[in-house]
């Protein structure tokens, strides 16, 4: 076994759950001491606030501190406890974990959230730690009831068993006496020379029930004397009604009740169901004074962003002279790139089930950010926070889209003008309308290459929106966003001299938030696409330029070369066909990414292959790894040629997967995952693949057809253009 002592600021606590459980969780350090149990402890209630619960009976519970969004964190997180607990996944039930920031808080986002390809890399130390304490009490306490060594003891599936004495026992057999036992300040963890279930394929532990229809997403979620509602929104940022007609919307069968949000920005229909709710809706006819906001147009927001772009921003690198080498360089490219604003649309649209009374509320909802959706009713309705309970649910995807709770307040403040409790259920046009978009950015990037084709200096200027300044203030310190630089601030590659600012430009009438890799998918297509002009302008090949680049950088090299070598890189391709490649470190991963399109004569883009190689380091479950890059990349290339939100008159335009749409099955490349296997700390995988679609699609239509675009998305006519 090898030794390591808890995190810092994480130091374990034992503590009875009610009929003689072991209870343990993770808190702030202070020394560790003997627990002492008072008496009728083992009969006495316990709240459960931590992430393992060991029950007299039955399969020990954790409660993830992370939110199952489709990623398969409840699957790799059991792994990781079952590991240490000597269990299998069979032996284990997962609760989500209630709001407590004190307690669940990811200490790589600041916050109980679930978000950034972090949950692997945040629990990756914390949860074995919490597992392999609680089996060290555990073994110690069957110890102690035997008089033997502790370390004379064995476990397998949950049984400790003596060998010299016969003596065998269940962990729910001596969870309560384990609550007494000195908690650990030395933890063995397994090496990864002995893991028996981290590194293997196992199955989702939530397939069955999202199969058989039990799994209880927030949509799903009934009450008794519950009433559905929908709502519609002002379609210009800061508008409010203007008239609508109550008498109407009244006299539509199952309407109960119409209720305006405090700001008037929103009306919602009560009725016994979601037709009654909708038709009463349509009744209502509801106008819209449109506010400040109400000329905004997509053109005058990109000029503007142009504007703001032409000035000097945040420094947020700067090595060497980049101007000046570029000033002096035998060869000066220079380039404006542009990403849109992008929707989350996810699948599962926007809702949530409230029930409001005077003096406690309680909701069902999916959210990535559970003490936030806890404040936001508290501060819809005005009651204490602890009075608020949220029951966190599966949720049909969010992309970062649940990151914010706007739509739990927004539900709040509705549902406590009724007695009864409400679900409010966003529609596919408000929630496409109404969303916190990834923001647009404008950025100016320029090299300098020196006679021999070397690349001497580097410029890169990002222009754009900051949601880390509205969604985490406390990091956004000296006007520097560090999401909106990542990847950009920082690349695998080597580069004498580099000069890379930040221009924070926020767009009228328009709200951006979280979307699925915000930083490197904006980032990530203006560098890799450059490195291949840059590539083209040295008259190399893009691969060996890139390699040229990447010889101090191991790692990086190594996913290059591989994703070259499975695509056949420089094998001969018909007219019209290309190859693009990319790579990156992004969120604590490195990747490379081949893309291979044809384009044809009527330039129709038409994706044929997709070769991926990755090293996230440690990997709990390759099968998960395989599945977030296909997802990911299913999501980013199908953004990448089509998806753009749009605005005139203050309003949104698109409306539904008509107009935002998605990759379709018949328009889904052949996608080979090569995995380099190691020992190194876990990196994120959740957003590796939709962050690495676009600019490998982009280098690919540029082998085929000769043509740089250099603004997404790319099938919006740039090719016929």
């Amino acid at each position: 076994m090898s030794y390591e002592a808890p995190s810092r600021r994480l130091v374990l606590k034992a503590g009875l759950l009610a009929g003689g459980g072991l209870l343990l969780s993770l808190h702030l350090p202070r020394a560790a001491r003997a627990a002492e149990t008072p008496p009728g402890a083992e009969s006495a209630p316990f709240v459960p606030n931590a992430f393992i619960e060991v029950p007299p009976t039955g399969k020990i519970i954790f409660i993830s501190p992370h939110a199952e969004v489709g990623q398969g964190i409840y699957t790799s997180t059991a792994m990781l406890m079952a590991e240490e607990l000597y269990l299998d996944l069979d032996q284990i039930a997962i609760q989500a974990a209630p709001p407590d920031l004190a307690k669940y808080k990811d200490p790589l986002l600041g916050d109980q959230a679930t978000g950034g390809s972090a949950s692997t890399r945040a629990d990756w130390l914390r949860l074995r730690q919490a597992a392999a304490a609680a089996r060290i009490m555990l073994v110690g306490a069957a110890a102690a009831r035997w008089h033997v060594d502790p370390a004379e003891c064995q476990v397998a599936r949950g049984v400790i068993s003596h060998a010299g004495s016969g003596h065998t026992v269940t962990y729910g057999a001596v969870a309560g006496d384990a609550a007494g036992q000195t908690v650990p300040t030395h933890i063995p963890l397994k090496p990864a020379s002995q893991f028996t279930l981290i590194g293997t394929s196992a199955p989702r532990i939530d397939t069955p029930a999202k199969v058989n229809g039990t799994a209880q997403f927030g949509i799903d979620t009934i009450l008794p004397g519950m009433k559905i509602g929908t709502l519609a929104i002002t379609p210009v940022r800061g508008g409010t009604v203007a008239s609508m007609n109550t008498e109407a919307a009244r006299q539509v069968a199952g309407v109960h009740d119409i209720v305006v949000a405090p700001d008037k920005s929103a009306v919602a229909v009560f009725g016994d169901h979601m037709w009654a709710a909708q038709q009463g809706l349509a009744a209502l006819n509801v106008t819209w004074a449109p506010g400040p906001n109400g000329d905004v147009t997509i053109a005058a927001l990109v000029d503007s962003l142009d504007q703001a772009s032409q000035h000097q921003g945040v420094i947020a690198k700067h090595t060497g002279d980049a101007v000046g080498a570029i000033n002096a360089a035998a060869t000066k490219l220079d380039a404006v790139y542009q990403l849109p604003f992008l929707s989350h649309a996810p699948m599962e649209p926007l809702n949530c089930t409230l029930h409001i009374q005077p003096d406690q509320a309680e909701i069902w909802v999916g959210t990535q950010v559970p003490v936030r959706a806890q404040k936001a009713v508290a501060t819809a309705t005005g009651l204490p926070q602890d009075k608020v309970t949220v029951n966190n649910l599966y949720m049909g995807g969010a992309f970062g889209r649940r990151l914010d709770a706007d739509s739990v307040e927004i539900a709040a403040a509705l549902a406590k003008q009724v007695s009864y409790p409400v679900k409010l259920v966003w529609t596919r046009e408000e929630d496409t309308r109404h969303d916190y978009y990834r923001p647009y950015y404008y950025d100016r990037v320029s090299a300098g290459l020196d006679a021999n084709g070397k690349l001497v200096g580097w410029t890169h200027r990002v222009t754009g929106s900051s949601v880390m300044a509205r969604w985490a203030p406390a990091a956004f310190v000296n006007g520097l966003d560090p999401d909106a630089v990542e990847c950009a601030a920082s690349t695998p590659y080597d580069v004498p001299a580099e000069f890379v600012d930040y221009v924070r430009h926020e767009p009228q009438g328009v709200g951006t938030g979280w979307w699925r890799g915000v930083g490197p998918t904006h980032n990530l297509f203006v560098v890799e696409s450059f490195v291949d002009e840059i590539a083209v302008a040295a008259k190399q090949d893009p691969v060996a330029f890139r390699r040229s680049l990447l010889q101090h950088n191991p790692r990086a090299l190594a996913v290059l070369n591989l994703a070259a070598e499975k695509s056949g890189w420089g094998t001969p391709l018909p007219a019209g066909t290309g190859r693009g490649i990319e790579v990156q470190f992004a969120f604590g991963s490195y990747l490379s990414l081949v893309m291979e399109v044809t384009v044809t004569p009527q330039s129709e883009i038409l994706l044929k292959r997709a070769v991926v190689a990755v090293d996230c380091g440690s990997t709990i479950n390759p099968d998960t790894v395989q599945a977030q890059i296909q997802g990911g990349l299913i999501l980013g290339l199908g953004t990448a040629l089509y998806d753009e939100i749009t605005l005139a008159d203050g309003a949104v335009q698109q409306s539904n997967f008509h107009d935002y749409r998605t990759l379709r099955m018949n328009e889904a490349p052949v996608i080979e995952v090569y995995h380099i296997r190691n020992e190194e700390a876990p990196g994120g995988i959740g957003e590796t693949g939709t962050a690495a679609a676009a600019p490998a699609l982009g280098n690919a239509i540029f082998a085929a057809t000769g043509k740089r675009l250099r603004r997404l998305p790319f099938g919006n006519g740039q090719l016929v253009a």
